[in-house]
């Protein structure tokens, strides 16, 4: 064998056996956590019950447990990686109980692409993980939705840009199984960004998320078309045919929403800050964000975060606008002006933007037609702050909102209210690894009714085999 085959094929055994050998040594986790709720008012504070997925009831009294099992990727690069995840939550409130999968999913990577099967938490937006209020249109509200995902969903370099150059997107098929008045919705989501500046201390990124609701049987209107047709109609936002409702033939098939987002990063030594915004758009034409007609509306945020000063790990500042909407009026006088959005709000699936009676997007956001509030509130503005760290052990995190509500142009109220939270969690090792955490929230103002709440939380993980 010639010394260039030898060298060719140990090159090529050198880029291949990491792959092949890091698919070996996986490890199935258990997951065991239990929870208890207690308030003084009529719902569990504000920052207790949400942004939560669902898990926790927003009545002033409740216990959840949560037994669960879960195979993430590897750490290792593999060309091949799997995982699977299964979570049976017990709900209990109200007198009521309820058993259900919170997460039922598997998952596969080939490369840089992946591919997800069933409802799993999602982290989707640019906003910071932990201390935000939410993302404007996904904020961890709401539970789990069963999904088809494919795509690639964190950011990788596009070849021969020296990682300058970053991309990430995917196309999703969900399904609406809470059949709250609309039954057996679908969900229509893809999204596409990019991010440049490589190794470099300052980032840019911009991406655009488009999501509708569509197909389903509405009561009074019947059956929505559901034909491989319409779903390519769906896909690039056009009208519907004649099978489709006279307003989905005027305007768009389904209910869309095209929400565009934009992030500025800069990485000094340990430190890392953020500026991001985001918005939405529910009627066309679309425009770039700052020159939209309501350019005026979204969410706004500025982060720091730091490795060298655990004691303050994150701080953020948030600041929500909704009022605005492209203006008080969506027609007048024959004249189209394609105001009052109403976000989140729809006629023909009046449930909205919502799963299982919560927002999916902003949680200060809500629909008259989910079960705990009788007027639709979608103009508010709120001011959000945050802050994390760890002392002695001890991880915190407290959060305060400051909002003010103004419901709808058609039905306008004046509410003010004011939300905190205070969060505690620590792990004791030496007492089987398990995770205590106690966490107090409060709401003043009318808008929830003054309530003061606590949460006691207890958690144990670990390994549950090898192979």
């Amino acid at each position: 064998m010639t010394s260039l085959k030898k060298t060719l094929i140990n090159s090529i055994l050198y880029f291949i056996c990491p792959f092949l050998l890091s698919a070996q040594n996986d490890t199935i986790k258990y997951d065991l956590s239990a929870l208890g709720v207690v308030s003084s008012g009529a719902y569990s504070p504000f920052w207790i019950n949400s942004k939560q997925y669902g898990k926790i009831s927003d009545q002033p009294f409740g216990t959840d447990v949560m037994v669960g099992m879960n195979k993430d990727f590897s750490s290792k690069k593999s060309l091949f990686d799997y995982g699977f995840k299964a979570d049976a939550l017990l709900q209990t409130d109200n007198n009521q109980s309820k058993v259900y999968f919170h997460e039922l999913y598997a998952k596969a990577r080939l490369s840089v692409f992946d591919l997800v099967v069933g409802a799993r938490e999602e982290h989707l937006g640019n906003q910071d993980s932990t201390l935000s209020c939410g993302g404007f249109l996904f904020s961890q509200n709401s539970r789990p939705m069963p999904k088809i995902s494919i795509g690639i969903e964190h950011f990788t370099a596009v070849p021969f840009t020296n990682g300058f150059l970053e991309i990430k997107g995917a196309l999703t098929h969900g399904w609406f199984t809470d059949n709250n008045n609309a039954q057996n919705v679908f969900l229509h989501h893809k999204y596409g960004f990019f991010r440049l500046g490589g190794r470099h201390l300052f980032h840019f990124q911009y991406g655009l998320d488009h999501v509708a609701q569509w197909g389903g049987y509405i009561p009074g209107l019947g059956q929505q078309p559901t034909s491989f047709h319409d779903f390519k109609t769906i896909f690039l936002g056009g009208s519907g045919g004649s099978d489709a409702l006279v307003t989905d033939q005027i305007n768009a098939l389904g209910n869309h929403i095209l929400s565009q987002s934009m992030k500025f990063e800069l990485k000094v030594s340990e430190f890392a800050m953020n500026l991001f915004w985001q918005n939405i758009s529910e009627d066309g034409p679309i425009k770039i964000m700052w020159n939209s007609m309501n350019r005026y509306d979204g969410l706004v945020g500025f982060s720091i975060r730091n490795k060298n000063f655990p004691i303050v790990k994150g701080i953020l500042y948030e600041f929500l606008n909704t009022q605005n909407q492209s203006g008080p009026f969506h027609d007048q006088d024959g004249i189209v002006y394609g105001g009052t959005d109403s976000y989140f709000a729809n006629g023909v699936y009046t449930q909205g933007w919502s799963y299982f009676s919560r927002t999916i997007g902003t949680p200060f956001i809500f629909n008259k037609y989910n079960d705990k509030y009788i007027q639709t509130n979608n103009r508010v503005q709120v001011h959000h702050f945050g802050i994390e760290g760890e002392l002695s052990g001890y991880q915190y995190k407290a959060m305060s909102s400051f909002s003010k509500n103004y419901g709808t142009y058609s039905e306008p109220i004046n509410i003010e209210n004011t939300s905190v939270m205070l969060e505690v969690k620590k792990h004791f090792q030496k007492l089987s690894n398990i995770e205590l955490g106690f966490t107090v929230g409060a709401d003043f103002g009318k808008l929830y009714g003054n309530t003061v709440g606590v949460l006691f939380s207890i958690r144990k993980t670990g390994d549950l085999f090898h192979y």
